[in-house]
């Protein structure tokens, strides 16, 4: 299957946002080639600014292949913003609460229809001083382990440079124009935890091991090397006869 197909929602979204993202900001994207043609798929991405939701949209969007965004429930409730979240198939969120399971099983629908659902595994806007990716939840893996669907990390910078995260005496800085940069990479390889009881370890290790992939084309984008800090994210893989008992609910660490 191609999965869901760009329906008016979607492109009135696109006929609101893409002509000031194109007016307002230079745009560096890389990866289109690793986006799959058809199927269900994932993408994980880092998160640095409230602005990068909307460049990582536009990005998807011109592959041909529009993301569900997994989104806090609030958002959904009445007013523009939510009705445009409904309208093309964004994926509630709620937090902390007995109905939290149902954005993954959601998910996990969504991929097997060949949709592709998009994953921020930091959960919130990154708080590393330098704005490197924070370590993951493992939402995104236990879908992945779930469906078994290609993870596509993308790193996303510049778009913090314009709207900075949390500083408040920082205000929206649209001149000189930004360069919104968008890196697709290749799928992470999470075979080794295939077929694995869904162990806090294994999720752990899966986690890991994809936010080690999107620090590492981060990296890349900003041609830094990966900070020592960030050296949690590589996964030691467990092997199957030595698991902790399974974990029932999402990992809030």
């Amino acid at each position: 299957m191609s999965g869901r197909r760009i329906g008016i929602w979607y492109r009135m979204a696109a006929v609101l946002v893409k002509p000031p993202l194109v007016v307002l900001f230079k745009r560096d994207w890389h990866g289109m080639e690793h986006i799959p043609a058809d199927g269900g798929f994932i993408t994980a991405i880092n998160h640095n600014s409230y602005l990068d939701p909307l460049s990582y949209a536009h990005f998807q969007y011109n592959t041909g292949r529009v993301p569900r965004f997994l989104a806090k429930a609030a958002l959904f409730k009445g007013s523009f913003v939510g009705t445009f979240l409904r309208g093309t198939g964004q994926i509630p969120v709620y937090r902390e609460s007995t109905d939290a399971a149902t954005a993954f099983r959601a998910a996990v629908d969504a991929i097997n229809k060949g949709e592709c659902v998009a994953f921020y595994p930091e959960g919130t806007l990154t708080r590393d001083p330098e704005m490197w990716p924070m370590r993951g939840k493992t939402g995104a893996a236990r879908v992945a382990l779930l469906t078994k669907a290609p993870v596509i990390p993308i790193a996303q910078w510049g778009a913090n440079e314009a709207v900075p995260p949390y500083a408040k005496e920082k205000k929206v800085r649209l001149f000189p124009r930004k360069t919104l940069r968008v890196h697709a990479g290749p799928p992470v390889d999470l075979s080794a935890y295939y077929g694995q009881e869904p162990t806090a370890e294994v999720l752990r290790g899966a986690t890991d091991t994809i936010m080690a992939a999107i620090t590492d084309l981060l990296a890349e984008v900003r041609g830094e090397a990966v900070p020592d800090r960030t050296k949690n994210f590589r996964a030691v893989r467990p092997h199957a006869a030595d698991q902790p008992r399974p974990v029932a609910e999402e990992e809030s660490k």
